[in-house]
Protein backbone atom coordinates (compact mmCIF):
# COMPACT_ATOMS: atom_id res chain seq x y z
CA UNK A 1 0.00 0.00 0.00
CA UNK A 2 3.19 2.01 0.59
CA UNK A 3 4.54 1.67 -1.96
CA UNK A 4 1.24 1.76 -4.43
CA UNK A 5 0.93 5.50 -2.70
CA UNK A 6 4.40 6.09 -3.37
CA UNK A 7 4.37 5.78 -7.31
CA UNK A 8 1.01 7.53 -7.33
CA UNK A 9 2.50 10.88 -5.79
CA UNK A 10 5.35 10.72 -7.92
CA UNK A 11 3.15 10.42 -11.36
CA UNK A 12 0.95 13.69 -9.72
CA UNK A 13 3.89 15.45 -9.39
CA UNK A 14 5.44 14.34 -12.81
CA UNK A 15 2.09 15.63 -14.20
CA UNK A 16 2.40 18.56 -12.23
CA UNK A 17 5.60 19.35 -13.08
CA UNK A 18 4.98 18.84 -16.52
CA UNK A 19 2.00 20.79 -17.03
CA UNK A 20 4.12 23.92 -15.10
CA UNK A 21 6.63 23.44 -17.96
CA UNK A 22 3.92 23.80 -20.70
CA UNK A 23 2.87 26.73 -19.28
CA UNK A 24 5.87 28.21 -18.89
CA UNK A 25 7.44 27.48 -22.03
CA UNK A 26 6.01 30.96 -24.00
CA UNK A 27 7.48 32.61 -20.49
CA UNK A 28 11.25 30.33 -20.69
CA UNK A 29 11.23 31.01 -25.16
CA UNK A 30 11.14 34.97 -24.42
CA UNK A 31 13.39 34.74 -21.51
CA UNK A 32 16.17 32.81 -23.94
CA UNK A 33 14.67 34.68 -26.82
CA UNK A 34 16.14 38.06 -25.79
CA UNK A 35 20.22 36.44 -25.74
CA UNK A 36 19.72 34.90 -29.49
CA UNK A 37 21.02 37.47 -31.93
CA UNK A 38 17.78 38.98 -34.55
CA UNK A 39 18.74 36.29 -37.13
CA UNK A 40 18.46 33.23 -34.75
CA UNK A 41 15.21 34.51 -32.89
CA UNK A 42 12.06 32.69 -34.90
CA UNK A 43 15.03 30.54 -37.50
CA UNK A 44 16.57 28.63 -34.14
CA UNK A 45 13.50 26.24 -33.26
CA UNK A 46 15.30 25.38 -29.85
CA UNK A 47 15.37 27.30 -26.64
CA UNK A 48 18.87 27.32 -26.05
CA UNK A 49 20.81 29.68 -27.78
CA UNK A 50 23.42 28.86 -29.72
CA UNK A 51 25.02 32.35 -29.77
CA UNK A 52 24.39 34.34 -27.42
CA UNK A 53 24.18 38.30 -26.83
CA UNK A 54 23.89 41.10 -24.07
CA UNK A 55 23.00 44.18 -26.84
CA UNK A 56 19.54 44.06 -27.08
CA UNK A 57 19.24 45.18 -23.45
CA UNK A 58 21.82 47.61 -23.89
CA UNK A 59 19.32 48.85 -27.54
CA UNK A 60 16.45 48.20 -25.69
CA UNK A 61 17.42 50.26 -22.98
CA UNK A 62 18.41 53.04 -24.83
CA UNK A 63 14.14 53.57 -25.73
CA UNK A 64 12.04 55.96 -28.35
CA UNK A 65 12.60 59.36 -29.98
CA UNK A 66 15.49 60.03 -27.22
CA UNK A 67 13.18 58.89 -24.29
CA UNK A 68 15.09 55.88 -22.42
CA UNK A 69 13.09 53.01 -20.89
CA UNK A 70 14.53 53.97 -17.73
CA UNK A 71 12.24 56.73 -17.69
CA UNK A 72 9.30 54.24 -18.69
CA UNK A 73 10.06 51.99 -15.79
CA UNK A 74 9.82 55.37 -13.14
CA UNK A 75 6.86 56.39 -14.95
CA UNK A 76 5.00 53.16 -14.28
CA UNK A 77 6.62 52.75 -10.93
CA UNK A 78 4.90 56.12 -9.88
CA UNK A 79 1.89 54.95 -11.27
CA UNK A 80 1.72 52.00 -9.68
CA UNK A 81 2.87 52.62 -6.56
CA UNK A 82 0.62 56.16 -6.16
CA UNK A 83 -2.52 53.00 -7.82
CA UNK A 84 -1.21 51.11 -4.34
CA UNK A 85 -1.33 54.01 -1.88
CA UNK A 86 -4.88 55.44 -2.98
CA UNK A 87 -6.67 51.36 -2.85
CA UNK A 88 -4.80 51.17 0.40
CA UNK A 89 -6.47 53.81 1.75
CA UNK A 90 -9.75 54.43 0.35
CA UNK A 91 -10.64 50.97 -0.12
CA UNK A 92 -9.99 50.20 3.76
CA UNK A 93 -11.79 53.35 5.01
CA UNK A 94 -15.21 52.18 2.87
CA UNK A 95 -14.64 49.09 4.17
CA UNK A 96 -14.31 50.00 8.00
CA UNK A 97 -17.79 52.29 7.23
CA UNK A 98 -19.82 48.93 5.66
CA UNK A 99 -18.42 46.74 8.17
CA UNK A 100 -18.73 48.85 11.16
CA UNK A 101 -20.63 51.88 10.96
CA UNK A 102 -24.64 52.43 10.59
CA UNK A 103 -25.71 54.74 8.41
CA UNK A 104 -29.01 55.36 6.20
CA UNK A 105 -29.45 52.93 3.13
CA UNK A 106 -26.24 51.11 3.88
CA UNK A 107 -27.47 47.60 2.78
CA UNK A 108 -28.57 49.51 -0.61
CA UNK A 109 -25.29 51.31 -1.32
CA UNK A 110 -23.45 47.85 -0.51
CA UNK A 111 -25.72 46.34 -2.95
CA UNK A 112 -24.93 49.04 -5.20
CA UNK A 113 -20.96 48.73 -4.71
CA UNK A 114 -21.02 44.77 -5.33
CA UNK A 115 -22.63 45.10 -8.36
CA UNK A 116 -19.97 47.64 -10.11
CA UNK A 117 -17.95 44.32 -9.64
CA UNK A 118 -20.33 42.90 -12.33
CA UNK A 119 -19.87 45.56 -14.39
CA UNK A 120 -17.15 45.23 -17.17
CA UNK A 121 -14.71 48.13 -17.81
CA UNK A 122 -15.20 48.94 -21.36
CA UNK A 123 -18.89 49.99 -20.03
CA UNK A 124 -18.02 52.65 -18.29
CA UNK A 125 -15.36 53.48 -20.35
CA UNK A 126 -16.80 56.16 -22.62
CA UNK A 127 -18.26 57.93 -19.68
CA UNK A 128 -15.09 58.47 -18.26
CA UNK A 129 -13.54 59.39 -21.27
CA UNK A 130 -15.96 62.27 -21.66
CA UNK A 131 -15.89 63.07 -18.25
CA UNK A 132 -11.96 63.27 -17.45
CA UNK A 133 -11.96 65.16 -21.27
CA UNK A 134 -14.33 67.70 -20.07
CA UNK A 135 -11.85 67.94 -16.72
CA UNK A 136 -8.72 68.13 -19.03
CA UNK A 137 -6.97 65.13 -17.68
CA UNK A 138 -6.34 63.60 -20.49
CA UNK A 139 -2.66 62.82 -21.12
CA UNK A 140 -2.00 63.40 -17.67
CA UNK A 141 -1.82 60.65 -15.27
CA UNK A 142 -4.83 61.78 -13.25
CA UNK A 143 -7.49 59.24 -14.81
CA UNK A 144 -5.30 56.53 -13.68
CA UNK A 145 -4.50 57.36 -10.09
CA UNK A 146 -7.66 59.67 -9.03
CA UNK A 147 -9.89 57.13 -8.88
CA UNK A 148 -7.86 54.90 -7.14
CA UNK A 149 -8.44 57.09 -4.12
CA UNK A 150 -11.96 57.02 -4.40
CA UNK A 151 -12.53 53.47 -3.43
CA UNK A 152 -13.39 52.17 -6.89
CA UNK A 153 -12.26 48.88 -6.71
CA UNK A 154 -14.79 47.21 -5.05
CA UNK A 155 -13.21 43.97 -4.90
CA UNK A 156 -10.58 45.00 -2.30
CA UNK A 157 -13.75 47.10 -0.60
CA UNK A 158 -15.39 43.36 -0.38
CA UNK A 159 -12.11 41.54 0.26
CA UNK A 160 -12.08 43.91 3.37
CA UNK A 161 -15.32 43.95 4.72
CA UNK A 162 -15.42 39.98 4.92
CA UNK A 163 -12.11 40.52 6.96
CA UNK A 164 -13.28 42.94 9.27
CA UNK A 165 -16.51 41.46 9.82
CA UNK A 166 -14.25 38.65 11.28
CA UNK A 167 -12.76 40.85 14.03
CA UNK A 168 -14.46 40.74 17.45
CA UNK A 169 -16.84 43.44 17.92
CA UNK A 170 -15.86 43.28 21.66
CA UNK A 171 -12.29 45.15 20.20
CA UNK A 172 -14.10 48.23 19.57
CA UNK A 173 -16.50 47.91 22.51
CA UNK A 174 -13.33 48.12 24.96
CA UNK A 175 -11.82 50.66 22.95
CA UNK A 176 -14.64 52.71 22.87
CA UNK A 177 -15.01 52.17 27.26
CA UNK A 178 -11.26 53.31 27.07
CA UNK A 179 -12.20 56.54 24.91
CA UNK A 180 -11.53 55.73 21.48
CA UNK A 181 -13.70 57.43 18.49
CA UNK A 182 -14.40 56.07 15.39
CA UNK A 183 -11.56 57.04 13.66
CA UNK A 184 -8.78 55.87 16.26
CA UNK A 185 -10.68 52.39 16.20
CA UNK A 186 -9.84 52.72 12.34
CA UNK A 187 -6.35 53.40 12.63
CA UNK A 188 -5.22 51.68 16.42
CA UNK A 189 -7.97 48.03 15.91
CA UNK A 190 -8.85 47.52 12.71
CA UNK A 191 -5.62 48.62 10.61
CA UNK A 192 -3.14 46.22 12.24
CA UNK A 193 -5.63 43.18 12.21
CA UNK A 194 -5.97 44.35 8.72
CA UNK A 195 -2.61 43.45 7.69
CA UNK A 196 -2.93 40.11 5.51
CA UNK A 197 -5.92 41.82 3.53
CA UNK A 198 -3.75 45.05 3.13
CA UNK A 199 -1.08 43.65 2.07
CA UNK A 200 -3.06 41.53 -0.64
CA UNK A 201 -4.51 45.07 -1.99
CA UNK A 202 -1.22 46.10 -2.50
CA UNK A 203 0.17 43.33 -4.63
CA UNK A 204 -3.08 43.23 -6.47
CA UNK A 205 -2.93 46.71 -7.14
CA UNK A 206 0.82 46.88 -8.17
CA UNK A 207 0.64 43.67 -10.24
CA UNK A 208 -2.72 45.12 -12.30
CA UNK A 209 -1.50 48.52 -12.51
CA UNK A 210 1.82 47.66 -13.51
CA UNK A 211 0.50 45.32 -15.90
CA UNK A 212 -2.35 47.93 -17.63
CA UNK A 213 -1.81 48.61 -21.22
CA UNK A 214 -5.57 49.51 -22.34
CA UNK A 215 -6.30 52.59 -19.77
CA UNK A 216 -3.11 53.73 -20.23
CA UNK A 217 -3.33 53.32 -24.35
CA UNK A 218 -6.49 55.55 -23.60
CA UNK A 219 -5.19 58.25 -21.61
CA UNK A 220 -1.44 58.83 -22.84
CA UNK A 221 -0.01 60.41 -25.82
CA UNK A 222 3.17 62.17 -24.59
CA UNK A 223 5.84 59.36 -25.10
CA UNK A 224 7.55 61.12 -21.98
CA UNK A 225 4.48 59.98 -19.77
CA UNK A 226 4.71 56.44 -21.66
CA UNK A 227 5.13 53.63 -19.38
CA UNK A 228 6.60 49.83 -19.39
CA UNK A 229 3.87 48.45 -21.12
CA UNK A 230 3.53 51.35 -23.64
CA UNK A 231 7.19 51.77 -24.58
CA UNK A 232 7.13 47.81 -25.57
CA UNK A 233 4.07 48.36 -27.51
CA UNK A 234 5.75 51.20 -29.63
CA UNK A 235 8.84 49.02 -30.19
CA UNK A 236 6.71 46.92 -32.54
CA UNK A 237 6.03 47.86 -35.82
CA UNK A 238 3.71 46.22 -37.82
CA UNK A 239 4.39 47.79 -40.73
CA UNK A 240 8.20 47.32 -40.70
CA UNK A 241 11.20 45.79 -39.69
CA UNK A 242 11.31 46.09 -35.63
CA UNK A 243 13.98 45.37 -33.65
CA UNK A 244 12.09 41.98 -31.57
CA UNK A 245 15.41 41.17 -29.51
CA UNK A 246 15.35 44.84 -27.65
CA UNK A 247 11.71 43.79 -27.29
CA UNK A 248 12.32 40.51 -26.09
CA UNK A 249 14.48 42.19 -23.71
CA UNK A 250 12.76 44.78 -22.68
CA UNK A 251 9.70 42.15 -21.90
CA UNK A 252 11.82 40.21 -19.88
CA UNK A 253 13.01 43.21 -17.84
CA UNK A 254 9.22 44.28 -17.48
CA UNK A 255 8.55 40.90 -15.37
CA UNK A 256 11.18 41.41 -13.08
CA UNK A 257 9.41 43.93 -10.59
CA UNK A 258 6.26 42.19 -10.32
CA UNK A 259 8.37 38.76 -9.95
CA UNK A 260 10.01 39.96 -7.16
CA UNK A 261 7.21 41.53 -5.22
CA UNK A 262 5.09 37.99 -5.34
CA UNK A 263 7.61 35.94 -4.70
CA UNK A 264 9.22 38.04 -1.69
CA UNK A 265 5.48 38.38 -0.27
CA UNK A 266 3.87 35.02 -1.49
CA UNK A 267 3.59 34.09 1.68
CA UNK A 268 1.67 36.67 3.39
CA UNK A 269 -0.47 37.00 0.17
CA UNK A 270 -1.87 33.67 0.16
CA UNK A 271 -2.05 33.87 4.32
CA UNK A 272 -3.85 37.21 3.46
CA UNK A 273 -6.24 34.97 0.46
CA UNK A 274 -6.92 32.56 3.04
CA UNK A 275 -7.74 34.33 6.70
CA UNK A 276 -10.24 37.06 4.82
CA UNK A 277 -13.13 36.53 6.34
CA UNK A 278 -12.15 33.12 8.85
CA UNK A 279 -10.57 35.53 11.94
Amino acid sequence: MRLKAGYGRIVRHAVIIAFGLVMMYPVLWMLFGSFKPNRLIFSDPGLWPKVWTLQHYADGWKGLQGVSFGRFFANSALISILAVLGNLASCSLAAFAFARLSFKLKKLWFALMLMTIMLPYHVTLVPQYILYNAFGWLNTYWPLVLPKWLATDSFFVLLMVQFIRGVPKELDESATIDGCGQAQIYARIIVPLLAPALLTTAIFTFIWTWDDFFSQMIYLNDIKLFTVQLGIRSMFDPTGESDWGALLAMSVLSLVPVMILFLSFQRHFVNGIATTGLK
